[in-house]
């Protein structure tokens, strides 16, 4: 069982003590990332987890990476949309090393000058990494598209100009006002002792200097339904199908990952049997939600021959109109309910689910069950649960279509009228 706990300088704490383990996942989670962000500094967050590893006032970036490699640990840091999160995983008897070098990097790194134009080569060579990966631009220009104007659909590392025009008082200045005690949560899943687990982060966390500021609430976005292409001389297509979906916060969500389940979310779906094993069309075609604080998304993504498109379509929507008059099988239901209750019991095996676990849900602010609460859930959604969810998400005014390859834009438009007429 997790319990909560506050450092002395109001940054709050999450644990779960799993005694028959002897790793310990620890992370630092950040509530910021690319959607508290403008065009102008499009990019920061990202670009100051980068930094936190590139040397603090008593490391240089190579003395992190031997600090944790020579205890055979793990480092590493991810910003999304939402959030940014420094984590490690150790043996439990150096966890100490590990808040220790989490909180010199968050408290102590140097913003080098030198480094910082470093890194912005690195970022910017990473940004065209990015838009080399074909089915990378797919889905970030179907978030472009569908939340417009909306900072949710701001890349989340950034573009050429914006990253190209920080420094070193834009880095620090977003950093004090973002890193701040409201906005800090460190996860713990693992072998601990607990009374030492919270001296540690006291010592190590809880004695920094924090502004108290709670993030102004962004506005919910709206779905915009319209279609995008972007032409690259490739020999696949991939194409992105975007609906809306459900937030993060919502009771929808064990129905939802039931659903993906059976449409498009694993190799026994009707979307990969009917496309892949019975037709040979495509090799990759799968669907999954996407969670938001206030939004959710869920997308059906292909990728195939230009050749294909026009029979592909046709399965698709077939399988789309059939899920919405006739909806999914008892025997559909039970099974997807088992792989849904397998991967979930699999994923209390790792102290890094569980850390990401809890991290995730102080984060969104949802509510944290027990594995028993976790299981009821599940068994206890109905055919009707099912049907709220497929009635929910394809609507003709709620849909999105984005394709990159070698393709124009009037055969995109006919494809997106196609899709829309057809549900």
């Amino acid at each position: 069982m997790y319990k909560k706990f506050i450092l002395n300088n109001g940054i709050k704490v999450i644990a779960q003590k799993i005694p028959h383990v002897r790793s310990v996942s620890i992370g630092v989670w950040v509530n910021t990332g690319s959607i508290f962000e403008t065009e102008e500094n499009n990019g920061i967050s990202h670009f100051i987890e980068h930094m936190l590893f590139k040397g603090t006032y008593k490391r240089t970036a190579k003395d992190i990476a031997s600090s944790m490699d020579g205890i055979g640990g793990q480092l590493n840091a991810f910003t999304s949309k939402e959030c940014t999160c420094y984590y490690s995983k150790v043996v439990d008897s150096h966890l100490n090393i590990a808040i220790e070098i989490l909180s010199d990097m968050l408290f102590n790194s140097k913003f080098d000058e030198n480094d910082i134009v470093k890194e912005k080569s690195v970022i910017l060579e990473e940004i065209n990494m990015y838009e080399d990966s074909p089915e990378d631009l797919a889905y970030d220009s179907l978030s472009k598209l569908i939340f417009n104007k909306h900072s949710l659909g701001l890349p989340i590392l950034g573009t050429y100009d914006s990253i190209k025009s920080l420094n070193r008082n834009d880095l620090k200045k977003f950093m004090e006002n973002n890193y701040n005690s409201d906005n800090i949560i460190i996860a713990v899943a693992g072998s601990f002792e607990e009374e030492k687990l919270i001296e540690e982060l006291n010592e190590k966390f809880g004695q920094a200097s924090l502004k108290k500021e709670i993030k102004n609430q962004i506005e919910k976005p709206v779905f915009h339904s319209s279609y995008i292409y972007r032409n690259k001389d490739i020999e696949q297509i991939h194409l992105c199908m975007g609906f809306e979906g459900f937030s993060n916060g919502e009771d929808s969500l064990y129905p939802l990952f039931i659903f993906n389940n059976i449409f498009g979310g694993s190799m026994s779906s009707r979307l990969f049997q009917t496309v892949r094993e019975e037709h040979g069309l495509a090799y990759s075609i799968y669907t999954h939600p996407s969670f938001y604080k206030k939004f959710g998304l869920f997308t059906v993504y292909v990728s195939l021959n230009p050749s294909q498109l026009s029979n592909i379509l046709p399965l698709i929507t077939k399988e789309t109109k059939e899920l919405i008059h006739n909806y999914i099988s008892e025997e559909e239901l039970k099974r997807s309910k088992e792989q849904l209750k397998g991967n979930y019991i699999l994923g209390l095996e790792s102290t890094s689910s569980i850390m990401t676990m809890l991290g995730k849900s102080e984060i969104y602010g949802k509510k944290i069950r027990n594995s028993e609460e976790v299981i009821e859930k599940i068994n206890n959604i109905t055919m009707d649960d099912i049907k709220n969810i497929i009635n929910k998400i394809f609507k003709k005014d709620k849909v999105s279509l984005s394709i990159v390859g070698n393709i124009d834009k009037d055969t995109t438009k006919n494809s997106f009228e196609y899709i829309k007429n057809s549900l």
